[in-house]
């Protein structure tokens, strides 16, 4: 089992594990008790993500703050200048995670502004009302922009998970101690119930999830895959979803379920084997991979619902 070390969109992760400092766990555990790796997703019968029925960032953050022990305050909404004079009392006091934020409005990253530039997370260090300084975990460390292009970013109209612009988040404090394995058996049921399907979150009309939404998605890689998807997956989707297979692999692995690691680690391997075809034209060799893909996610299900089951 080879753990995976490298670039990759893991924004929220990175940001939560730069605010929690030195009593951080690996990324890798961080990412696994979000719950991102334990399904799919295809949103309105279009959108594919490589992420459980009904999940988001916004969940997976609360779920990994929780299970690590810790409390933060979140605030959102307000008009603008209310939200950067609440982002300024929350710098005085130490860094601040911020986001979603639109990732296409973050002007000092090359090809903006971008209409296609996606939700992302950042860590604000300082912010007045000239200037943010943040640490951007896409490469970007104490990366400046003047205040309103930021505001404009923060503002995250384009992104349809959250129900008020202006999120933060600030005063971390741990309220016990959990080490990173027991966080992860606590995380198990959170992620059988994301691998079965939920059906209690609100979706739009016609969205699939699980081995559905796989392999409606290698039907519609199978006629011809549209630009968009092809642009969402191989410069997103592969990536971030192969590389969160991997690593529940090696949490699961790290727990001594071995069953359950070796399915999570064979869905990263034909989830990463998309990116060459997908790249390179080759739809029916992708559309065939998704279709082996496609069952695995009940068989994760099955192994891990029985894992935990023989635990108690």
């Amino acid at each position: 089992m080879l753990g995976y070390v490298g670039s990759g969109p893991y924004c929220y992760t990175n940001s939560l594990a730069m605010m929690l400092g030195g009593e951080a766990p690996s990324t890798t555990v961080i990412e696994t008790l979000t719950g991102s790796p334990f399904g799919a997703q295809l949103i309105a019968g279009s959108l594919p993500l490589f992420e459980p029925y009904g999940w988001h960032p916004e969940v997976g953050l609360d779920a990994a703050i929780a299970l690590l022990g810790w409390n933060c305050k979140r605030s959102d909404g307000g008009t603008p200048a209310e939200a950067l004079e609440r982002l300024r009392a929350a710098c005085s006091r130490g860094p601040v995670l911020v986001g979603p934020v639109d990732m296409g409005l973050l002007l000092y990253q090359p090809g903006t502004p971008n209409a296609d530039g996606g939700d992302h997370y950042v860590v604000v260090l300082a912010a007045d009302q000239d200037s943010v300084e943040l640490h951007d975990p896409h490469g970007h460390p104490y990366a400046t922009l003047p205040t309103q292009a930021f505001l404009s970013a923060w503002e995250a109209k384009a992104i349809s998970y959250i129900d008020a612009p202006f999120v933060l988040r600030t005063g971390f404090v741990r309220h016990y101690e959990v080490t990173p394995a027991d966080a992860l058996r606590q995380s198990l049921p959170g992620a059988a119930r994301w691998l079965a399907v939920r059906d209690d979150l609100p979706m739009p009309p016609g969205s699939l999830g699980g081995a559905a939404a796989v392999e409606t998605l290698a039907d519609m890689v199978a006629q011809g895959t549209p630009p968009g998807i092809r642009t969402l997956l191989t410069a997103f989707g592969v990536r971030v979803g192969a590389r969160r297979l991997n690593d529940a692999a090696t949490c699961l692995e790290e727990l001594g379920l071995s069953p359950a690691a070796s399915i999570a680690q064979r869905q990263a391997r034909l989830l990463g084997s998309l990116q060459y075809p997908l790249v390179h034209g080759d739809d029916q060799t992708a559309a065939a991979q998704l279709r082996h893909l496609a069952p695995t996610y009940a068989q994760l299900h099955t192994v891990l619902t029985a894992a935990m089951d023989n635990a108690v």
